[in-house]
């Protein structure tokens, strides 16, 4: 346990992520106090409650999902809080709600960080990578907190203030975009690996390039354990979901005419998974049985 100035927290929202940072943050010693519409999770009843049970000046993280949830919860916070509170968004909030969240609160004389946070269900052991956007004492203020959240090791390594408000959620943003291309790149060789008759041990091929190999990386560990867990995936569905990330970062590409071909890629590839029977798919085989008279497998034929 790294010994931390010790804090009080109020933590809103107790799902996979908000649960397993109470526990962390109770484990290097800090006082949380968490609040979440499920009673058997909850430590107090309500947003108030848990203002009243807070030392002013308080700081609450936020940890709910994105959009009118989140907005909901930071509008009730700038009524149950004071001035000189702090409240910080750790959820997936798109960047551009950061300025309109911070002036609400500020109007309070509240201050606010938005965080953008990476480790999902293993932060619990492993630390979460800490991505912060806001002003610098309320940084300095939040330090303890994000010294127990973030992975042991030099604070840099796992840890940045990227810049003013927005800055967090920004990074994060990014940070989803590049995994989408990871993961894209990744079970596309995956593929490729089991077309070939001659690799008769894709999942060992696969565990060989954990080591030592430049691609190695925690989400080809994970892909690994996943083939390990279930060898031809015969539990899951094909069709992906994205959460929003993916495409905010395509959007942000266009808007600064950066070119992130791989990126767009890999989104599209999440969309396209949704169509058990692709219409643009069907048009390219009708164009080419018009042009060339190639055979149309008819639906029927399909077995």
């Amino acid at each position: 346990m790294k010994g931390h100035h010790r804090m009080q927290l109020g933590l809103v929202g107790l799902g996979k992520m908000g649960f397993n940072m109470r526990e962390r943050l109770r484990a290097h010693g800090h006082e949380v106090l968490g609040y979440d519409p499920r009673p058997e999770v909850t430590d107090v009843a309500s947003l108030a409650d848990l203002a009243a049970g807070l030392t002013a000046p308080r700081v609450v993280w936020v940890m709910v999902p994105s959009g009118q949830i989140t907005r909901d919860t930071i509008a009730e916070l700038a009524q149950v809080l004071d001035a000189g509170d702090l409240v910080i968004d750790g959820g997936n909030s798109r960047f551009t709600e950061d300025r309109p969240h911070a002036d609400l609160l500020g109007a309070a004389g509240i201050g606010f960080l938005d965080c953008g946070v990476s480790g999902g269900v293993w932060g619990l052991e492993s630390g979460y990578g800490l991505m912060v956007g806001g002003g610098e004492s309320d940084v300095a203020r939040a330090l303890p907190i994000f010294d127990s959240l973030r992975p042991e090791g030099e604070r840099a390594d796992g840890y940045v203030h990227a810049g003013p408000v927005g800055a967090g959620h920004f990074a994060k943003m990014v940070h989803n975009g590049i995994e989408y291309g990871l993961m894209q790149a990744y079970a596309e060789g995956y593929e490729l690996l089991e077309a070939e008759d001659l690799v008769t041990d894709v999942h060992g091929v696969l565990r060989a390039w954990t080591k030592g190999t430049v691609v190695r990386s925690w989400l080809l560990e994970l892909l690994v354990k996943a083939l390990a867990e279930d060898p031809e995936f015969a539990e899951i569905s094909g069709y992906t979901q994205d959460s929003g990330e993916g495409r905010w970062t395509v959007e942000e590409a266009i808007n600064h005419a950066v070119p992130a071909p791989v990126i767009s890629a890999a989104l599209f590839a999440r969309f396209a998974s949704r169509q058990s029977d692709s219409p643009a798919m069907k048009a390219v085989s009708a164009l080419r049985n018009q042009f060339g008279g190639h055979a149309v497998q008819r639906v029927s034929e399909s077995g």
